[in-house]
């Protein structure tokens, strides 16, 4: 059974003066659809240069990143670009929402670049926010933005959700809520969700755990029942 996201023999490396640093090295793992997978470990492991790989941000410099059957790795910029803006959801730990437009514009600025777009104002429903559509990001708490920034990228209906450190910037109660609504994408629509974080806390509400260190995947955890978010405490 193949992967629905899989990284083969991925290598990353930069120049730095004489020397080669590696960002990834000899990455394997492979993710199933709809699984909510953590890539897990400290900065600098080289988790956040997976994700960047994965969402068409970053390429690699050897090795063959597959999604849903197809080997990105050898794409070229513009089926990258296209690969972005079609099948990729991104949320970030700052929340990058055009401050002069309302919650549902900023929604609208994603759903209206793909074919299959949800609507703007059921998923902003959907990540409790019916009465906050028409707000300005300054005019939201920390925890509302961040679910403003869920639900553009829901909006494109991706086939991959991809989250850096997506409750970084939260406190525990929100990032709880954020989490959950994380989780419910999995457990609820059939999302494909990977987070990446340093926070091992959360590492149980996941259905699979990639662990990172020093450029490399060092294990990977497989949980037959992912905790509910509700049950975590750190």
């Amino acid at each position: 059974m193949m992967g629905y996201i899989e990284m083969k023999n991925s290598y990353k490396t930069y120049q730095m003066g004489d020397s080669v640093i590696y960002a990834n090295k000899d990455v394997n793992f492979s993710i199933k659809k709809g699984e909510l997978a953590i890539i897990l470990g400290a900065s600098g492991a080289g988790k956040s240069t997976v994700l960047n790989i994965l969402g068409g941000m970053d390429t690699n410099d050897k090795g063959n990143v597959m999604i849903d059957g197809k080997d990105i790795s050898n794409y070229t910029p513009r089926q990258l670009t296209a690969y972005r803006r079609n099948d990729v959801g991104f949320v970030f730990q700052f929340y990058n929402l055009v401050q002069n437009l309302t919650a549902k514009e900023n929604v609208e600025l994603a759903s209206e670049i793909v074919k299959n777009a949800l609507d703007p104002v059921q998923v902003l429903e959907d990540v409790g926010l019916a009465n906050r559509i028409n707000n300005f990001p300054a005019q939201l708490s920390g925890g509302e933005q961040q679910r403003v920034a869920i639900a553009r990228a829901i909006a494109k209906n991706p086939k991959i959700l991809l989250c850096d450190e997506p409750t970084g910037a939260l406190d525990y109660q929100t990032g709880k809520q954020v989490l959950q609504i994380l989780q419910d994408m999995c457990t609820k629509k059939g999302a494909t969700v990977v987070i990446v974080t340093h926070n091992a806390a959360i590492a149980p509400i996941a259905d699979r755990v990639i662990y990172m260190h020093d450029a490399g995947v060092k294990d990977i955890k497989v949980n037959a029942n992912p905790r509910n978010i509700t049950e975590i405490e750190w």
